[in-house]
């Protein structure tokens, strides 16, 4: 039995896993950076119970967080899986290096059909030789649940190679809108350091080219920044060991408390240990602290290693976003990166459905110039925007004689842009959607020409139950509701929405 009152989405995503287990095999799960995805898959496990589990991590801080996780929020003892650590065949679950587990001999001491459900910490790393190696193993009996944080499409086409189906979703915006997470505010800084000749190295930044390009500017960076930070505890991230050092010699002659730390130091706990007790104000370190690192305190985050993959970004920023008391939100300090030809992820990236919406929300940036703007008032408006080109485009292209609604009206009237902009991610999503699928969509009031695939037609129904396991209005009420000017349609109940039109027609009824 869990020993913690787990979080709504929390108890959602474990019943959602459950669920759809019955029908797919490899699922994933898909939550911000801090959300309690540890405590998600422990419960999980715990679900699965007395068959066994293997959680995999390809780092040690992450086996021993899992494992202690574990313990504290369902009392399982798990037992692990490293370098001269064997795991005995009967434990409940097994934490594992992916480093050791994939060695042919270590691999093979464990029969095929040991585990009933093998979780992957950071999915995101489920595509590398290493993990396939592993999962290729066990996926023949064994249940496959993935964990990550990275929400963005095309990484989920990316995992879909493996990965059979999302089982839930949560994104950044929504754990923020609901208190879970801080709020996000960010800060363009006017320093520009010039990356258009950095290489490019499987498939980022060069960390060698990176710390070239970056350490004239460190100087210029320093007072940039402490102007900014204020009393902030503030974690900087930078792509070299030197250039770590160096930043934290300058932040000291700038008269700012501040260590370093890397994966050498002996004196790791020790400087982590004083970095939470409030003895320096900024922890530089040169890319050991992207996981497996929690200090709520932390509200500052500055980002010195560019990037090109979104999910170190969402790894770098989300050492920020935890809650803390004293703490009203994080702020992001983003450069001015001259970039050339090359893409960026960038604080909008975090929180934007689509590369256009990221893309607005940059240009907003560029206008507020150094001014401090809060990330998730800038994706509404984005939104916003775009809701209204799609209307529009929605009304100049509209059915006049058809009494179906359109599927994209239904997913702007609940102000839902992803559904409204709807692509495939799981390989599934592009067949053909069934009978079944179109013959429900039919009844509720939608146009089943208008439905582009299976995963799209799955995406309609999950909303069209969801509402209507909620009591809310159905989508033939949202949709005549904000035809005719209701503020909010998607919130509204289905009996008062009978109440709206019927007092709203029966005054048009008796004006003429």
């Amino acid at each position: 039995m869990s020993r913690f009152n787990l979080r709504p989405y929390q108890s959602a995503c474990v019943e959602s896993v459950l669920t759809k287990f019955r029908e797919r095999g490899k699922l994933l799960a898909v939550l911000p950076t801090a959300a309690g995805k540890t405590v998600i898959f422990s419960n999980t496990a715990e679900r699965f119970q007395p068959g066994r589990t293997l959680i995999l991590a390809h780092r040690e801080e992450l086996l021993t967080q899992a494992a202690d996780k574990l313990t504290k929020a369902t009392g399982i003892v798990a037992e692990t899986e490293c370098g001269d650590q064997f795991a005995s065949f009967d434990a409940p679950v097994v934490v594992a290096s992916v480093q050791t587990l994939m060695g042919e001999k270590r691999l093979n001491r464990w029969p095929r059909d040991h585990f009933n459900l093998v979780v992957v910490d950071e999915a995101h790393h489920a595509l590398a030789d290493s993990y396939q190696r592993v999962l290729r193993h066990f996926d023949s009996h064994a249940k496959i649940l993935g964990v990550t944080a990275t929400p963005d499409r095309g990484d989920k086409k990316s995992l879909g190679a493996y990965f059979e189906d999302i089982a839930f979703e949560v994104s950044l915006h929504e754990l923020i809108e609901q208190g879970y997470l801080a709020r996000i505010v960010v800060r363009t800084m006017p320093v520009e350091i010039d990356l258009a000749s950095v290489r490019t190295l499987a498939g980022d930044y060069s960390d060698a080219d990176l710390g070239d390009a970056i350490e004239p500017a460190l100087r210029e960076i320093v007072s940039a920044m402490r102007d900014a930070i204020g009393t902030r505890k503030t974690i900087i991230f930078l792509p070299l060991i030197r250039t770590s050092r160096r930043l934290v010699e300058l932040c000291e002659e700038a008269g700012l408390t501040a260590a370093h730390i890397d994966g050498q130091s002996e004196d790791r706990a020790d400087i982590l240990a004083r970095f939470a007790a409030g003895e320096f104000q900024i922890l530089s370190n040169s890319m050991l602290l992207t996981e497996g690192f929690d200090e709520p305190s932390v509200a500052c985050v500055v980002c010195l290693r560019p990037t090109k993959v979104r999910a170190l970004y969402a790894q770098i920023i989300g050492r920020g976003t935890r809650l803390h008391p004293g703490k009203d939100n994080l702020l992001v300090l983003d450069f001015l990166w001259m970039t050339g030809r090359h893409t960026l992820v960038r604080p909008a990236h975090l929180v934007a459905s689509t590369p256009e919406i990221a893309e607005a929300m940059i240009a907003k940036a560029a206008v507020a110039g150094d001014e401090e703007h809060d990330l998730l008032a800038d994706e509404i408006d984005a939104k916003a925007q775009r809701e209204a080109a799609l209307a529009a485009e929605l009304a100049a292209h509209a059915k006049r004689a058809s009494r179906q609604l359109d599927p994209v009206e239904f997913a702007l009237s609940l102000h839902e842009l992803d559904l409204a902009e709807y692509e495939p991610t799981m390989p599934w999503h592009s067949q053909p959607a069934s009978p079944k699928q179109l013959a429900l969509i039919e009844r509720n009031g939608l146009d089943p020409q208008a439905i582009r695939d299976k995963g799209h037609a799955a995406a309609i129904i999950d909303r069209i139950l969801a509402r209507r396991n909620l009591g809310l209005a159905t989508p033939k009420q949202v949709a005549c509701m904000r035809r005719n000017g209701h503020p909010r349609p998607d919130l509204v109940t289905f009996s008062e929405a009978g109440a709206w039109m019927d007092d709203r027609f029966g005054q048009q009824r008796r004006a003429a």
